[in-house]
């Protein structure tokens, strides 16, 4: 049996309970929400290791039509965003529209009909609109390492964490210096008998200036709701301002770069491994870290730091580029996810019969980071080109949820039985003057390789500007840039099944 709904939303992260608050906003209850986990959280759900926090600031990392004045401190942990999420899911009304259990194994779109069929392996869907929230930290990668599956050990990634297997005494590999590594090593390192850290890349870090949230300035925010707002709106502020430095003048971040190296000859003494840890390349070209506990972890006598990454494994042991071997009985992969080549691309089929995988083959690319052409009333949260290096992305989420209730306002205007499909020109005019201008931002020209960058070297992950340049951009839908494709009947229906109207500006 196949369950018709006007809108699927797909996940239950940030992005897919947002989507599911502005829905329901808009007077939009026919829609669910398909999640594959049995539980609402999406990152904040997976990612449950040792140390998981979060390096935004608690009251801009929320929603604003949600605010929280009981935040415990000024950067929360893992299980007090969970919570949040779990809050916003009862105070919305959410419930009912969840369907756990239900992980997306193809949808296809239906051009005589209009709509989505989706397959899940909770059931059969059809759905007017697909409202893909799968986000870009979901799906763990682990690299092809030589000799992994002779390791006797046990493996496990970052965000996969086993939390059954007690690391005590053990001799533990940590591969990957990104931030998940960083709250990793710090948090598991008085606790092991011996910890290898396999960096290829040494990351920029910053001491994390955080601090419990005062009773006093707790009840401030619940008796005046304004001064949690007034708090909002100056930590939005401040990195308003600092965007600049990494999109338009890189020069300018040389004096937080003499800040960032101060900070490192504070913590590490040893010349040998301060120069292991020293980066070379231009800081904030790749994610800059938080944290006032990783070097002073590095510098233990029970740390040791391979600086040339993994190259191959031989049972027990783990060898280094250089050479250097590590005997180890856990190893704990600090690798990130897949986001330039997200799995769920892989079973999104267009109008043409073509996979979005195949669609993007040469680098994501949306418009407004929502709508892909040849996929008709398909739209993405935290699509290409929507990422952020310096802020929160709680605040392109709601800038792309703007986006989403007007387009779905246009199709209520035109029409039930009707859809609208991104033309490849706005697509490409779109996404030309995205790249034009991250030709100049620190991402682009900061000497590193990141996991901003696809496959061709093409940053299609971090948005070139402000948060306030994304939310007017994405303010009203244009139907100028899209095709309106209306269901028809008899010998006139074109020969995908849907008649095609102009739409001019």
């Amino acid at each position: 049996m196949t369950e018709h709904v006007r809108v699927a939303v797909i996940g239950s992260g940030f992005g897919g309970l947002g989507a599911a608050v502005r829905l329901r906003r808009e007077g939009i209850t026919d829609f669910v929400v398909l999640e594959r986990a049995d539980g609402v959280g999406g990152t904040w759900r997976d990612n449950s290791y040792p140390g998981c926090a979060c390096d935004v600031p608690s009251h801009l990392y929320s929603f604003s039509f949600a605010p929280n004045p009981d935040w415990p401190r000024a950067f929360s942990g893992q299980e007090h965003i969970r919570a949040y999420l779990e809050h916003v899911t009862d105070t919305f009304g959410l419930r009912p529209h969840l369907r756990f259990g239900s992980e997306v194994r193809r949808m296809t779109w239906d051009p005589r009909e209009l709509r989505w069929d989706i397959e899940t392996s909770g059931g059969r869907y059809a759905a007017d609109v697909v409202v893909s929230a799968t986000g870009p930290l979901s799906d763990p990668r682990i690299p092809d390492v030589p000799g992994l599956d002779t390791f006797p050990g046990k493996v496990f990634h970052s965000a996969r964490w086993d939390h059954d297997h007690d690391l005590t005494g053990l001799r533990v590999a940590v591969v990957g210096t990104g931030a998940s590594a960083a709250q990793i090593v710090p948090a598991i390192q008085p606790d092991v008998s011996r910890l290898t850290l396999f960096q290829r890349t040494p990351p920029w870090v910053l001491p994390r200036v955080d601090r419990a949230i005062s009773g006093a300035e707790r009840a401030l925010h619940r008796a005046l709701p304004f001064t949690a707002q007034v708090r909002r709106g100056v930590l939005w502020g401040i990195r308003e301002l600092q965007v600049q430095a990494f999109t338009k003048h890189p020069n300018e971040l040389g004096f937080v770069e003499r800040f960032a190296k101060r900070n490192l000859a504070r913590s590490i003494k040893d010349p040998v491994l301060r120069a292991k840890l020293t980066p070379d390349y231009r800081i904030g070209c790749k994610r800059i870290l938080l944290s006032s506990a990783y070097y002073p972890a590095l510098a233990q006598p029970n740390v040791d730091v391979v600086a040339s990454g993994l190259s191959e494994i031989r049972g027990s042991t783990l060898v280094g580029a250089d050479g250097s071997e590590a005997e180890a009985d856990v190893i704990v992969f600090g690798t990130g996810f897949h986001v330039t080549d997200m799995p769920i691309a892989e079973r999104v089929v267009g109008a043409d019969g073509r996979t979005l995988a195949e669609s993007w083959k040469d680098g994501m690319s949306a418009l407004r980071g929502a709508s892909a052409a040849g996929f008709p009333n398909w739209m993405s949260v935290i699509g290409p080109n929507t990422g952020l290096g310096n802020s929160s992305m709680i605040l392109m989420i709601e800038s792309q949820l703007n986006y989403l209730a007007d387009y779905m306002r246009q199709l209520d205007v035109l029409g039930r039985r009707v859809a609208l499909d991104a033309r490849p020109g706005a697509v490409d005019a779109w996404n030309a003057r995205v790249q034009e201008r991250m030709k100049r931002t620190v991402w682009n020209t900061g000497g590193c390789t990141s996991w901003y960058l696809d496959a061709n070297g093409r940053n299609t992950t971090i948005w070139p500007g402000t948060t306030g340049e994304f939310r007017r951009a994405t303010r009203r839908v244009d139907l100028a840039e899209y095709e309106v494709l209306r269901a028809s009947a008899g010998p006139a229906r074109a020969q995908d099944g849907a008649r095609r109207d102009e739409v001019t500006a």
